[in-house]
């Protein structure tokens, strides 16, 4: 009886470490596959693409000057019609053009008592803005500017009220073949680095897409616009 006992303790013991050494084989050779599984590379690709600007905020400003209120706002509007019919026969459409309200300015209002009299009391400027999808066109209008000035109407162009404006609205159009470009580029960079160190690419483990910028291209060309935009991408390396 004592023998049998003794026999199926000897059995016992021999199964669990059996059992032992295979759970331990089994958690390591695991455990190599999950460190050689977390082996990653993080990558980035760029995708950057010049584009024509579609729609052109194109202020012109003008000022005038009197002593007379009434006949100021004569000028104002004698120029804005000048103007108007110079923009109309250059291929300007007529929707394409707007009138902020004009701005009066009495500097007499504004001087201190000692103060020099100016020669004219009453100064005045006007805003005339051309809203456009003729990019070409604008730009071929404002090359002849100088028309506006031989017929008396003085122009003003500093400030930021008077800054050209060049937009670019597709964006959404062109970021699809932008986004497969900049994940194809991530992906040629994640292979070499994968063949330099004798591994295999994986599948992707993480990607995320970075914003999309808009700039000008340059500050002689602001109508050309230079769209950018960069992928980061994680993939899996194996032996």
């Amino acid at each position: 009886m004592q023998v049998n006992n003794k026999v199926s303790a000897l059995l016992l013991g021999f199964f669990i470490f059996l059992g032992l050494s295979s759970l331990g084989y089994l958690l390591g050779n695991s455990a190599l596959k999950y460190k050689q599984l977390d082996r990653t590379v993080t990558v980035k690709g760029l995708s950057e693409q010049e584009f024509k600007a579609d729609i052109v905020i194109w202020p012109i400003r003008f000022v005038v000057a009197s002593n007379n209120v009434e006949d100021l706002y004569g000028k104002i509007d004698e120029n804005n019609q000048k103007i108007k019919v110079f923009l109309e026969k250059n291929g300007i459409k007529a929707s394409e053009i707007s009138f902020a309200s004009p701005s009066i300015n009495d500097k007499t209002a504004e001087q201190y008592s000692n103060a020099i009299k100016p020669e004219y009391r009453y100064s005045g400027s006007q805003i005339v803005t051309v809203y456009s999808k003729n990019i070409d066109d604008v730009l071929a209008v404002k090359s002849k500017l100088s028309e506006l000035g031989k017929q008396g109407i003085v122009l003003t162009g500093s400030g930021y009220q008077t800054q050209t404006e060049y937009l670019f609205t597709r964006l959404n159009e062109v970021k699809p073949q932008m986004i497969e470009e900049a994940t194809r580029k991530a992906r040629e960079v994640a292979e070499k680095f994968a063949t330099d160190s004798n591994s295999q690419l994986g599948k992707i483990k993480k990607a995320s897409q970075g914003q999309f910028t808009i700039s000008s291209r340059d500050k002689n060309n602001p109508q050309i616009k230079k769209v950018r935009v960069v992928s980061t991408v994680e993939y899996y390396l194996s032996d």
